[in-house]
């Protein structure tokens, strides 16, 4: 490498640029191999481009982005808006969910523009004013909805898109481009997992049903409970919750019931450590007296007391996954055939166990 520093550190002031002429002599390639390689031109095989992108990076080569536009109308940036006003505002998920996307858009020769906004209104002027200033290429839009406005918004103005998650609950449309946790099969599991403890009453707490995810959530601890011959309560299913408080709220409601439930699947980890501050306050120990069983993974459900049991998302293997799927369409791949449905993971804690009649 000491050969190639010296030919990259000639001219004024001792630096200059990276060039394509050196990138293709450290690879032992031609010039026109690792341009095409950097434009991702189809003739070139995947693992070559890889490797031009990695030694792009190693030696800190960046093309001229506005001479880049001019010649392929593309400027090489992914866009994400974040949505200020979501209900956990992204959680503790974001840092790894960000090093995913920014680790495969760089091993890929992309970058990420990051925005925010407050409204779906702000996030709509936001994307115009990303799209006018020629920022990004295309966008990836977490959070979906069962209507997602930001659909038919980026329809509209032909950019390409990629969600995490899925649209359209009942009347899915076949021709987006989408990555998505099975979530609904995590709660079928876990009232399956609690069922087969012993439990007969389990309640369920999740988000707001305008997000698609709760939905298909909700439906799968009701398919749960058909499946384990558990006639299903309404009074023992609780929705519009997105905080620690209101899962505590929540835990409140179901256990002051004339009869409550002996197990809770909460939706989301984040509302499920409510259930721990309400069993403290009653004096009941979670995993013997109230069995409490989520979804996400979250660090914090680890280190509580008991820890708690929970399906885990990979948020950076999601994060790299849709920087692909949306990389691979910007060069020309059909949205229909870009969809991945991933299982999350069970990581068994002590929150769980028979209910105090069992064991």
């Amino acid at each position: 490498m000491e050969e190639i520093r010296d030919t990259v550190s000639q001219g004024r002031g001792g630096t200059r640029r990276v060039r394509i002429s050196d990138l293709a002599e450290a690879l032992g390639l031609t010039k026109s191999t690792v341009s095409r390689a950097l434009n991702n031109y189809a003739d070139i095989a995947p693992e070559t481009r890889r490797r031009v992108a990695e030694m792009a990076a190693q030696m800190g080569y960046a093309p001229m982005p506005y001479a880049q536009a001019v010649r392929t109308g593309r400027v090489r940036a992914l866009g994400l808006v974040l949505e200020l006003d979501a209900p956990d505002r992204y959680g503790p998920f974001l840092a790894d969910f960000l090093g995913g996307i920014t680790q495969e858009a760089t091993l890929e020769g992309w970058t990420l523009t990051v925005a925010s906004s407050n409204s779906r209104e702000e996030m709509e002027a936001t994307v115009t004013r990303l799209l006018q200033e020629h920022k990004v290429d295309g966008f990836i839009l977490p959070r979906t909805m069962v209507e997602d406005p930001r659909v038919d918004f980026l329809r509209a103005k032909h950019v390409p898109f990629v969600l995490f998650g899925r649209v359209g609950h009942g009347k899915p449309d076949p021709g987006l481009s989408w990555y998505d946790v099975d979530g609904a099969e995590a709660m079928r599991a876990a009232v399956a997992r609690l069922a087969a403890l012993g439990h007969k009453r389990i309640g369920f707490v999740g988000p707001s049903a305008a997000y698609n995810f709760a939905v298909l959530r909700r439906e799968g601890y009701q398919a749960g409970l058909a499946e384990a011959g558990i006639s299903f309560d309404p009074a023992l299913e609780i929705m519009e919750v997105s905080d620690r408080a209101g899962g505590a709220q929540a835990a409140r409601d179901l256990l002051d019931l004339p009869q409550p439930p002996t197990a809770i699947v909460y939706a989301t980890d984040a509302t499920a450590l409510g259930a721990y501050d309400v069993a403290r306050e009653r004096g009941l120990r979670i995993g013997r007296e109230l069995s409490v069983i989520s979804y996400d993974g979250i660090p914090e459900g680890r280190m509580i007391d008991p820890p708690l049991t929970s399906f885990a998302v990979d948020s950076r293997h999601a994060g790299e996954r849709l920087a692909a799927l949306l990389i691979a369409q910007l060069r020309g791949a059909d949205p229909a055939g870009l969809q991945e449905l991933v299982v999350a993971r069970l990581e068994p804690g002590g929150s769980d166990g028979p209910p105090p009649s069992v064991s």
